[in-house]
């Protein structure tokens, strides 16, 4: 496989339309042991500034001598850069790597683009070792892919809302489901 055959694999997957739920995550975490053990990250859930707020805080914690995962959502330029390692985007090689392991052991499950990327990333952590990973949820937090991780601290930016098809239709539904990371 290539850059370009995994991006067809990725983009391949279900994309739009939203299935909430941890039963695939849990179900290719169990299918890949570097997955089994838990890793030091922080959780960040929220409408407005997630992206932001997960950046800056990648970077003050690279700053501080930590080595450092970033895993952010949408990508502006490259689907590389929605998985960093100190700053830098996973190269294109590395990308090939893991869409290829996350492909071979989903097997039978019917695993989302998102969940195929959230995988990607928290493979990419485990094998650059990090020693923190600033991880950015994608729709809500409680049912949110990224939720399986075992997060050292939790953090919500703002809340509006949002999505309130599948959060709720108030506030209080709305961060009822971002405080699920917690």
């Amino acid at each position: 496989m290539n850059f370009s055959a995994s991006l067809d694999y990725l983009y391949g997957l279900q994309r739009f339309g939203v299935k909430l739920g941890l039963e695939n995550m849990q179900a290719l975490k169990d299918r890949l042991p570097l997955l089994q053990e838990p890793f030091p990250c922080i959780h960040i859930a929220g409408t407005n500034g997630k992206g932001s707020v997960s950046a800056l805080l990648a970077e003050i914690l690279k700053q501080s001598g930590l080595r450092v995962g970033l895993y952010t959502s949408p990508h502006l330029h490259c689907f590389t850069e929605r998985i960093r390692i100190d700053g830098v985007p996973v190269d294109r090689g590395e990308i090939v790597l893991l869409a290829e392991t996350i492909r071979q052991a989903s097997g039978d499950i019917p695993v989302t683009f998102f969940e195929a990327t959230t995988a990607m990333a928290l493979l990419a952590f485990k094998l650059h070792q990090v020693d923190i990973a600033v991880i950015e949820t994608c729709l809500g937090g409680r049912l949110d892919a990224t939720n399986i991780v075992e997060p050292q601290l939790c953090l919500i930016t703002p809340i509006s809302l949002d999505h309130s098809e599948h959060l709720g239709d108030c506030l209080t539904a709305i961060a009822g489901e971002k405080a699920g990371i917690i």
